[in-house]
C-alpha cells in the first residue's frame, strides 16, 4: 500500500516504528497529538492513521478510547510492536564514558536494571525519540539517549547497547485508522471485530448484555469500561470479539447485545495480527 500514513510523536518514535513495520512503502506523517494524526486523515492529507491503544505493561493508552469512537474513523487493521530499547551515543563515544541516559519517564523506568548496573544516572525527556534528537543536538559525549534503533539511525547516533529493557516481552498493539471501513478482507489468523456500547439503566444490564457471547461461543478478548460527558452515570463500554460480524454465531450475540444496550457502535472488523498470542 502506497500515500502517507500519519502517527502521533517524532520521526523515529515506537509510532512510527510500527508505521514502517506494517506499511513499509508509505510516507510516515509525523504529528503532535493524537488528535492531530486523526484529523490529517479525516482531511484526506494522509491515507491511514496508526495509533496506540495498549501496552502490554503499563495497560491502555489515557484518552484513546474517548477518541475512536467520536473520530469517525474506521479500525481496518492492528499491529504488534515489542518495545526494543537501544543505548545510543555520539559516533565514537564508547559506553565507559556515559554518564546519562535520556529518555521517556517510561522507558527511563524499563531499564533500571542496566542503567544501575553501568552507574548511569536518568535524565527525563519529552519523549523517546525527541531524546534521542536532543542528545545528537546537544552534542554532550557523556550524554545518550533510550529510544528505539531506528531513532537513532534518524538522528546520527551509534547503538552502544541494544535490548536492555528489563522485561522483554514489552508490547504496544496499535490500530489502523482509515476514512472508510473494510468488512471484506478475511485475516489468515481470524479476524477481530471492536465496538462500543452503553448498557440500558435495568438491573444487571451487562451481565445480560454479555450472556450472548457465552452462549454463541465467542472470545471477547477485552472488554474496558470508562465514563463519558460529565456524569458518573453515564458508562461506555469498549469490547473486542474474535470474529466477523457476518458469521453466524457473532451476529446473533451482538442480536442479543443489541436489546439490551441503548446503542451499538462497530468501531472496525479487521484481521487478527499473528503475534496476537
Amino acid at each position: 500500500m502506497t500515500g502517507t500514513i500519519a502517527f502521533q510523536g517524532e520521526l523515529g518514535a515506537y509510532s512510527h516504528q510500527a508505521c514502517r513495520d506494517t506499511y513499509p512503502d508509505m510516507t510516515p506523517l509525523p504529528c503532535r497529538t493524537f488528535e492531530d494524526a486523526i484529523e490529517a486523515v479525516r482531511s484526506g492529507e494522509a491515507e491511514l492513521a496508526m495509533l496506540p491503544v495498549e501496552n502490554s505493561t503499563f495497560g491502555r493508552v489515557a484518552d484513546i478510547h474517548h477518541l475512536l469512537p467520536e473520530s469517525g474513523l474506521h479500525i481496518i487493521n492492528e499491529a504488534f510492536v515489542r518495545v526494543r530499547i537501544a543505548l545510543m551515543a555520539l559516533p565514537g563515544v564508547p559506553l565507559s564514558e556515559v554518564r546519562e541516559a535520556m529518555s521517556h519517564t517510561m522507558l527511563l523506568g524499563q531499564c533500571r536494571n542496566f542503567l544501575a548496573k553501568h552507574n548511569i544516572r536518568r535524565v527525563t525527556g519529552a519523549d523517546t525519540a525527541g531524546s534521542a534528537r536532543q542528545v545528537a543536538e546537544d552534542a554532550l559525549p557523556h550524554r545518550a539517549a533510550l529510544a528505539s534503533e531506528l531513532a537513532g539511525e534518524i538522528y546520527g547516533l551509534e547503538v552502544l547497547a541494544r535490548d536492555i529493557e528489563d522485561e522483554g516481552n514489552n508490547t504496544t498493539r496499535f490500530v489502523v485508522m482509515s476514512r472508510d471501513p473494510d468488512h471484506s478482507e478475511r485475516g489468515d489468523h481470524g479476524m477481530i471485530t471492536s465496538f462500543v456500547f452503553q448498557v440500558r439503566n435495568i438491573p444487571a444490564a451487562l451481565y445480560k448484555a454479555m450472556g450472548g457471547f457465552a452462549t454463541n461461543g465467542i472470545n471477547m478478548t477485552k472488554l474496558e469500561s470508562y465514563m463519558v460527558g460529565d456524569t458518573f452515570t453515564a458508562t461506555q463500554f469498549y469490547a473486542d470479539i474474535e470474529g466477523h460480524p457476518e458469521d453466524a454465531a457473532v451476529a446473533r450475540a451482538l442480536d442479543e447485545l443489541d436489546y439490551f444496550t441503548t446503542e451499538v457502535k462497530i468501531l472496525g472488523v479487521y484481521p487478527a495480527d499473528p503475534r496476537r498470542g
